[in-house]
């Protein structure tokens, strides 16, 4: 059991941590100074400051994850969350480490070190909690390092509660039982009938004779008079407090609190990248990435550019009004395809398959998706991201937003070249409600892994689209 060793868990993690860096930091070390040795070795610094340096970046390593709340419980947090937070940490570190070195002068370091000192931390950290995760997980399955739950409440809510603590044995809660002054009124499961230890009115008995690690609270809005005792009694037995709100089945997706000045709100969407540290990685990756793929591709942007030129007359490049970010409209760039047309035409009107408009290099293009290339330029302009929901025109927009009552709320992150429900098939002629579906489990379970992911996705998949026209 590690009950009550919450603390002692916390020290050892920062101990396992920094024991890792210091690991990862000699793997950086042979693999520069022995496996890529020059004749340059003795121009950098010597191997004692070295050491000094690692352990300015393992304290402040250390001290940014358990800001960031990296050490924090986490048996119910995704792993995809624990990856953005580890490079969050390993990120800030290395900035810290930087500024100091600028500070005090200090150039004759190894640059090609320092990147792989990075990058060795990020894979050693992220595998090292990858297998305590799930040998955690295991041990849980087999009911070891379990925790007890009471939930008060046996009606729907506290029942839904405990069938998703079912779903989900990794997470190690079992349900202790049920208290409920109006466990009559219910037509009760017998599973849940026999789980009732009695009314609320025995909590304090309860939390005195048994062991309970948290007590969940899944009553009616009509008993909120008694929410502020239940939690007095809790609190004062030291146990956690969680409430699952009566109105939950009506809230669009799980909610967050924020505080505006002493007042707690609820906010009823959590979008990951309103954290301004997400917005600030998201937007650096964006930026990056964006560079890579316009010099990468170069040649290929000439050649297409004459082919535009070549084939039909007019502007190599098409640029299109696009709904972007908290509804604001940019103009979306694109190699042209089509015959020139009214600007009308061409915000209003769908291209359909064998549609008459399109040049026959405009359709190889199209295929391919290499139409899309200089939309990198709009990453660079900050109007969109590498990864995010597709932009629509503003006349469909203003169609859809009155037929698909949640389509509106992928403006609440920057449009995307590619996105998820692009790499799981919904592009061209698909399902727009689908398409809506994927964009929003996309803006409410953000990481960077996950961008990573579906950029990964659309190279493998390749950019043939059979729905493109």
């Amino acid at each position: 059991m590690i009950r009550g060793k919450e603390r002692f868990i916390t020290q050892l993690y920062m101990g396992v941590d920094f024991t890792f860096i210091q690991i990862s930091f000699f793997i950086a070390w042979f693999v520069r100074f022995y496996l890529i040795n020059d004749e340059q070795l003795g121009a950098y610094l010597p191997r004692s400051s070295y050491f000094l340096w690692n352990l300015v970046y393992s304290i402040s390593y250390l001290l940014v994850a358990f800001v960031i709340g990296l050490y924090a419980p986490k048996r119910r947090l995704k792993f995809a969350r624990e990856v953005t937070k580890i490079f969050q940490a390993h990120l800030f570190s290395m900035f810290i480490l930087l500024s100091i070195l600028f500070i005090v002068k200090t150039i004759d370091i190894s640059r090609i070190f320092l990147v792989l000192y990075f990058t060795i931390g990020i894979m050693v950290a992220v595998i090292y909690r990858f297998i305590v995760k799930q040998s955690l997980r295991n041990l849980r399955r087999k009911g070891y390092n379990r925790q007890f739950v009471l939930i008060l409440g046996a009606g729907s809510i506290g029942k839904r509660y405990m069938q998703n603590l079912l779903q989900h044995p990794e997470y190690g809660l079992e349900v202790l039982g049920f208290l409920d002054d109006n466990r009559t009124e219910y037509d009760l499961d017998v599973e849940i009938r026999k789980k009732v230890l009695g009314s609320i009115d025995i909590l304090t008995r309860i939390l005195s004779e048994r062991i309970v690690d948290e007590v969940v609270v899944a009553l009616p809005l009509t008993a909120f008079p008694k929410y502020q005792q239940i939690i007095f009694i809790c609190e004062k037995a030291g146990i956690r407090v969680s409430i699952v709100p009566d109105f939950y089945d009506i809230l669009p997706a799980s909610p967050h609190f924020e505080k505006f000045g002493d007042l707690p709100i609820i906010n009823v969407r959590d979008v990951p990248l309103d954290d301004f540290v997400n917005g600030i990685l998201k937007r650096a990756f964006d930026i990056g990435f964006s560079l890579v793929a316009i010099i990468l591709t170069s040649p290929i942007l000439v050649f297409i550019a004459i082919g535009v030129k070549l084939t039909s007359p007019g502007s190599v490049l098409f640029k299109q009004e696009r709904v972007g970010l908290n509804r604001r409209t940019f103009y979306m760039y694109k190699f042209r395809s089509m015959k020139f047309m009214p600007e009308s035409a061409s915000n209003t009107e769908w291209t359909v398959e064998d549609d008459p408009r399109r040049t026959k290099f405009g359709t190889f293009l199209r295929k391919t998706s290499l139409d899309e290339l200089p939309q990198f330029f709009n990453v660079l302009k900050g109007d969109m991201s590498v990864v995010g929901p597709r932009p629509e025109r503003p006349f469909f927009v203003d169609q859809f937003k009155d037929e698909i009552p949640k389509y509106m709320v992928k403006h609440q992150v920057s449009p995307g070249i590619t996105g998820w429900a692009q790499v799981c098939g919904l592009r061209g002629d698909t399902s727009i409600r689908k398409r809506i579906d994927h964009d929003i489990y996309y803006i409410e379970n953000w990481t960077l892994l996950f961008d990573m992911k579906i950029i990964w996705k659309t190279v493998v998949k390749g950019f043939m689209n059979k729905n493109a026209y």
